[in-house]
């Protein structure tokens, strides 16, 4: 039962429900479990497609924080209605692609990579801003921590159904001996259904954007001092100011400035991780057939994971969760350098909880500081620099391998001296050693700056 105040649940409220519902459709990608194969199939190298996740990198890290001011000045609205019609292009780009023109086919998914960065960057930010604002106005701002806690249930749960679904209609077979249960009798081949998931993406895309027309604008107040206008509200000119204006305040607002990086910290070194999971499967002896009920599994976490954060945030102090974090992460690493056969599954299942667990802080705290007129701005720096250090810990890593793979080594179980598994099992072995450095100069970090302030407040006190 939704929690209420003075009989008002936060569920009542249409724009936290339609941001509920964005959520879920934005994100039911239903290509994610073929992402990789559809791109090869449809007839791209492989290092196309490299060049295609290159492109759409680099979109989000230029929109981000423009994309957040920008939803901070015209309106959060705007944005997402901007974002639905960009996910509409970028999966009708996917869906209609032509295949028998190579050159046109790598024009039309890169404009592809393009639109579907873009479209990350205008929701980024916004959505949450808009409903934070909208439980704001109706009084009802503490029960944000359990918008989150059911926003990510159910988006998890509706992940479950995209990884089967997506993997199983990509499957000629299996889609063939559905549709003879139901009386059709001609032979279907992967030409068939190659876009299956991509016309579902699409449906999905339609929907996001039916959503996000249906959704209202909240009231957002202007802090003193701050010097926005309804005149110049709707100018690019007011976007860049308020950009940064909201850098500043990050920087000089210690707990707003170490929450994004504690997160940055966790983040970039949790993605690389799981980019590298399927791998790390196939390693500790677990077939290709079940690395998607692996991730349907490791999906259902979101359902239970948000109760216990929420429990957190409530009764546990923010360095508290931090450190627990860390211990978990640390204990969690190491376990995936030890490479177990079948138990190395455990320490994923660790880092899946630690992702979870750290959105949902990072979210709560940074919402719960972070003032109205700038909300989205400050949301976009956070998600600007997590994409930032995810590029850089992939730009280190790759060096690593190469590295690891020219200077050899000692060979290791499951892994064949001189192959690429030795070169990936010698890699886990550095990444609790990455993440300790980085833990440790973020607390360093931390002392120093809460020392200065300290300083800074007892100089500045009257003296008798």
């Amino acid at each position: 039962m939704a929690e209420t105040i003075g009989g008002l649940s936060p569920f009542s409220i249409s724009n936290v429900r339609r941001f509920i519902a964005f959520r879920l459709f934005f994100n039911a990608r239903f290509y994610y479990p073929v992402f990789t194969i559809l791109f090869l199939d449809l007839g791209l190298t492989l290092a196309q497609f490299a060049i295609l996740n290159t492109a759409w990198a680099l979109t989000i890290v230029a929109l981000e924080v423009p994309s957040g001011a920008l939803a901070d000045s015209i309106g959060r609205r705007r944005l997402l209605i901007l974002s639905g019609c960009l996910m509409t292009v970028e999966m009708s780009l996917l869906a209609f692609a032509p295949r028998g023109n190579p050159d046109l086919l790598f024009a039309a998914l890169l404009a592809n990579r393009i639109f579907s960065g873009a479209a990350e960057a205008a929701a980024s930010g916004a959505d949450e801003a808009l409903a934070y604002d909208s439980l704001k106005d109706a009084g009802l701002s503490d029960c944000w921590s359990r918008v989150l806690e059911v926003q990510m249930r159910i988006q998890s749960l509706g992940y479950v159904v995209v990884m089967i679904l997506g993997a199983a209609v990509y499957d000629p077979v299996l889609v063939g001996r559905v549709i003879r249960v139901i009386g059709w009798q001609g032979e279907i081949t992967s030409g068939d259904t190659l876009r299956l998931p991509v016309y579902l993406t699409l449906i999905m895309a339609v929907a996001t954007l039916g959503v996000t027309l249906r959704m209202e604008e909240a009231r957002r107040g202007t802090s003193t001092g701050c010097g926005i206008s309804e005149a110049c509200r709707s100018s690019f000119s007011e976007a860049f100011h308020m950009t940064v204006r909201a850098g500043k305040w990050i920087l000089w607002t210690p707990f707003a400035l170490f929450a994004i990086l504690t997160g940055l910290l966790f983040d970039h070194v949790i993605r690389m991780v799981v980019t590298l999971s399927s791998q790390y499967y196939r390693l500790i002896g677990f077939p290709e057939a079940t690395f998607g009920l692996i991730g349907s599994g490791l999906a259902l976490l979101g359902v239970f994971v948000p109760r216990l954060a929420r429990e957190l945030v409530k009764w546990k102090s923010a360095r508290f969760n931090a450190l627990l974090m860390f211990g978990i992460t640390l204990v969690a690493l190491h376990g995936m350098a030890l490479a177990v056969p079948w138990l190395g599954l455990l320490p994923v299942v660790l880092l899946f909880c630690v992702m979870i667990m750290m959105n949902f802080f990072v979210s709560h705290y940074l919402n719960e500081i972070t003032e109205s007129h700038q909300r989205a701005t400050v949301l976009s720096f956070k998600g600007l620099s997590y994409n930032l250090a995810y590029g850089g810990i992939g730009i280190l890593y790759s060096l690593l391998v190469s590295a690891l793979g020219r200077a050899g080594g000692d060979a290791m179980p499951g892994a064949v001296p001189g192959s690429q598994d030795l070169a990936f099992v010698q890699s886990l072995m550095w990444f609790p050693y990455y993440f300790m450095a980085g833990f440790a100069a973020l607390a360093l970090f931390a002392r120093k700056w809460t020392g200065r302030e300290r300083d800074r407040r007892e100089a500045s006190r009257p003296r008798d």
